[in-house]
């Protein structure tokens, strides 16, 4: 690989962000955390959550013991303009829905192959609360690195907005287990098969910590599922976002 992406980087704004958060969700909220004991030590780790609430990541910075990068959606399209300046900040990689944002994907693989660990989040966006397949990014970075997958359930961070004095939902963070890792022997047709298995393994992952409820086209139950039948469309399969080269934000 001919570019070299550091790994970590800003440290000083993304301490801060981290006690940020975490002095922001004792105030908002219960914040409860099941299963610290599964975080690993090192990397190179692929940590994937669910996708509810556009303030997700921010829940993830919050239990991260290790410094962490993100790639993302460039666009937030779901969150208020104050939340939105927080990604920036910290400096994710931008995936341009609708282009192969090929510059994000390659910082991700050097920052896997740097022993560095990487939050992504598989279904893509936040336009529904409940579990949707994964998009093939993050089944194809798991197969290209060799990274352990680690799966985090977050759930109860809409119940936050809007915000009122005296008001503290609980907020639930499930760690599981690391699994993986993956990989590919495939070509063509035959690699995007087991690239969407690998998929729907992560998915199925997430969905054990999940209540049912919320586990969409996974879940136990036939009325559950039913009820969940139309959010795993892709609501930007024919957008095409940027037009830049998606350099770090």
């Amino acid at each position: 690989m001919s570019e070299k992406f550091s790994y970590p980087r800003r440290q000083i704004i993304r301490k801060f962000i981290h006690h940020f958060s975490i002095a922001a969700f004792n105030l908002l909220s219960d914040f409860k955390i099941e299963g610290q004991e599964n975080l690993p030590s090192e990397g190179p780790l692929l940590v994937v959550a669910n996708h509810f609430c556009f303030i997700d990541p921010v829940a993830v910075v919050r239990i991260a013991p290790w410094p962490l990068e993100f790639v993302g959606g460039a666009e937030f399209p779901h969150a208020p303009d104050i939340v939105q300046s927080l990604p920036k900040l910290w400096g994710f990689y931008p995936l341009h829905r609708g282009t192969a944002s090929r510059y994000a994907l390659k910082a991700a693989e050097s920052i896997l192959k740097q022993k560095g660990i990487l939050g992504i989040f598989p279904e893509g966006g936040n336009w529904a609360e409940v579990l949707r397949p994964a998009r093939p990014g993050t089944a194809f970075l798991a197969s290209r690195t060799g990274a352990k997958i680690l799966p985090i359930a977050l759930y109860g961070l809409n119940d936050i907005f809007p915000i009122r004095l005296g008001k503290r939902p609980i907020i639930h963070v499930k760690i599981g287990k690391p699994f993986g890792p993956f990989s590919t022997t495939g070509k063509g047709q035959q690699r995007r098969q087991q690239l969407d298995a690998i998929g729907t393994n992560i998915m199925q992952h997430i969905a054990d910590l999940l209540p049912d409820n919320f586990r969409g086209f996974l879940a136990k139950d036939p009325e559950t599922r039913a009820a969940a039948k139309g959010t795993e469309i892709y609501p930007w399969e024919h957008t095409v976002e940027g037009g830049v080269n998606g350099k770090v934000h």
